[in-house]
């Protein structure tokens, strides 16, 4: 049988070491909400499926601190999480910068009841939740920094977003290997720069893709 680790301040534990290798410094309150975060969704995903990961220290690894890789190359304060299916990257960086307003997106209204329920009991004042098509979503103003970690390919990803980005403001593509085909086959308007972070705790490649217009107009 698989042991899963469940004890809260093992999983804290874990998250600080990870935290501290990222340089990243956490509050207490920052950090038992992150769990609390995880033991949420640990609960739900027993019921609604929202994750294949089940061991929660494996959550903090490749959920919480994968996310958190993130975190230098967000530009505020409004930010985007497209598809962020159980919340990520989106609640832990709402959680780590709370000067940030996020928003989260997708169209799965399991996901998204998940995330405004998450959202509610971990007290996010910075988030709100849209349950709708990324291509039909229109707000108001545009956001300084669009995310995913969903999207298959970069250039599908800017394509459904273009509406949704500020002019001068960027994208975050969240990747494993360095996706070498997909900036090649980027349309010549945008330039992107790639950044090769690493996940405390997990031997596996990942790269931030970070993409912006190259002659931004508004």
């Amino acid at each position: 049988m698989t042991n899963i680790t469940t004890d809260a301040a093992l999983l804290q534990d874990l998250l600080r070491q990870g935290a501290a290798t990222l340089q990243l410094d956490l509050d207490e309150d920052t950090v038992a909400k992150l769990i609390s975060y995880i033991s949420l969704l640990s609960k739900w995903n027993s019921v609604y499926n929202l994750t294949a990961i089940r061991d929660p220290a494996h959550m903090v690894t490749r959920h919480l601190l994968d996310s958190l890789t993130v975190v230098p190359y967000i530009k505020g304060p409004k930010v985007l999480d497209v598809g962020t299916g159980a919340g990520l990257p989106g609640i832990p960086l709402a959680l780590v910068l709370p000067n940030c307003k996020v928003v989260l997106l997708d169209s799965s209204s399991k996901k998204t009841r998940f995330v405004t329920q998450a959202a509610t009991e971990l007290g996010l004042s910075n988030v709100t939740m849209e349950t709708v098509r990324v291509e039909n979503y229109r707000p108001v103003q545009g956001f300084d920094t669009v995310i995913s970690r969903a999207f298959a390919k970069v250039s599908d990803m800017l394509t459904v977003t273009h509406h949704l980005c500020q002019p001068d403001g960027q994208w975050l593509a969240m990747k494993g290997t360095y996706p070498e085909q997909e900036i090649q086959a980027l349309p010549p308007q945008f330039s992107a720069t790639v950044h090769a972070v690493r996940v405390p705790g997990l031997d596996e490649q990942r790269h931030v893709v970070c993409i912006e217009q190259t002659n931004p107009t508004r």
